[in-house]
């Protein structure tokens, strides 16, 4: 029987969205945004350089074998720097479109699994403060909190830079959002507590939900001043449910294990997953996922996000780091080739775009890259997809599932 191991490179566009020209600032849409194609080219030019983390064009030629540049290509009409392997691919490769709404971290994950997100999301306004003054009321006297910090659109490492000083010696958590329709909450690991911290935060999905917000995020952090503050592992994400049962809830009610590594589990509001794995940064998930694949039985599936691209280098506008953070990854493919069996087939592809070239701090709207491979798997171009869900139906073809209502598998077509 066969198993499938679903990998997200969070953020990890490829341009060429028909409809970028609705997303965006007003005055500067996602129309040309291009997260692979500026990287590339940014590199190519000497401005991927940074000391001795890298330097010259972006080497990933794993990905490339595996169809990157040909569906890159497809995408928005060019081929990136550098991605020079050809036509003659190593995988079943395609470029998709999102049809969901939202740019946004769960509407991508979700349609991924065969779930598009056919409504708006709920947002905060660009204001200071931005948070409607009757919730925030509202939250202070179901937790007995004194106050919040922050009240705006932040980065979460500037914010918590800015005002965790403040927030130790006042016991005031730190309270922020995003474009992406979200409550955010840093709180100090141990001068406010862990518990704590998920306790107002459980209080806080209550009271965004008339708001349509989807999701509140504990952001725990230690350290005593900005030199040394870091967030930890310990996030947690309190998410709305998916509209509609997703791939993981399809492959649970057929007895499979659906392994999450990363943040999988909580994009999903811990829905259709039987076992999780929690792991920090790139590295790590890389390493999880490699163990979950050790424990996969047949007809199991494994779901990784590799959350460092989008939150570390895609939002902070870190061109060097996303191409390092590319080129590590890339290096490690081999070793998810060696632990592959006949049967098993691993899915490398994206939530959406955060080109890292692009003014601002949001996501972009763009294609994905989708490239599939493994024992049998036969290699071609699968022709650009018009929804993510048609990712989710091929897995779903793969490990012998009940097809979805929403996309189309392209295993065999």
């Amino acid at each position: 029987m066969a198993r499938a191991f679903l990998l997200v490179l969070d953020s990890f566009g490829i341009g060429g969205a028909a409809d970028a020209a609705q997303y965006g600032d007003p005055n500067h849409p996602d129309t040309g945004s291009n997260t692979l194609g500026h990287i590339a080219t940014a590199c190519a030019k000497g401005d991927g350089d940074k000391d001795e983390l890298r330097s010259g064009p972006l080497q990933i030629p794993n990905m490339d074998r595996y169809g990157l540049g040909l569906v890159a290509e497809k995408a928005c009409g060019e081929r990136p720097a550098n991605l020079n392997h050809g036509d003659e691919i190593d995988g079943l490769c395609a470029n998709a479109s999102e049809i969901s709404k939202g740019k946004d971290t769960p509407s991508g994950h979700w349609e991924i699994a065969g779930v598009p997100v056919p409504f708006d999301w709920g947002y905060f306004p660009e204001t200071e403060p931005t948070f409607p003054p009757e919730m925030t009321k509202a939250f202070l006297e179901k937790t007995g909190l004194p106050g919040i910090l922050g009240d705006k659109h932040a980065s979460g490492t500037i914010v918590i830079n800015e005002l965790g000083e403040e927030h130790i010696r006042t016991g005031m958590p730190i309270c922020y959002t995003s474009a992406d329709s979200v409550y955010q909450i840093a709180a100090h690991e141990e001068h406010f507590g862990l518990d704590r911290l998920y306790e107002i935060c459980e209080a806080a999905y209550e009271l965004v939900q008339p708001y349509n917000i989807g999701r509140v995020i504990a952001r725990p952090f230690i350290g005593d001043s900005p030199a040394n503050f870091e967030r930890t592992g310990n996030r947690r994400d309190f998410s709305v449910l998916p509209p509609e049962p997703t791939l993981l809830d399809r492959a649970n009610e057929a007895g499979r294990e659906v392994i999450s590594v990363g943040k999988i589990s909580d994009i999903f509001a811990h829905q259709g997953v039987t076992r999780k794995i929690k792991a920090t940064g790139n590295p790590n998930i890389f390493d999880a996922t490699l163990q979950a694949i050790e424990m996969a039985k047949d007809g199991d599936l494994v779901f990784s996000n590799l959350v460092d691209f989008d939150m570390h280098y895609g939002h902070r506008r870190d061109v060097p780091g996303y191409a390092a953070a590319l080129e590590y990854f890339d290096k490690r493919i081999p070793e998810l080739e060696a632990v592959l069996r006949d049967g098993d087939m691993v899915i490398l592809t994206a939530d959406h775009g955060c080109d890292p070239t692009w003014p601002g701090t949001d996501h972009t709207r763009e294609q994905v890259p989708v490239m599939m491979f493994g024992p049998g798997i036969k290699a071609r171009y699968a022709g650009s997809r018009a929804t993510f869900a048609d990712i989710g139906e091929t897995v779903a073809d793969h490990l012998g599932l009940a097809p979805g209502k929403h996309g189309t598998s392209f295993l065999n077509a």
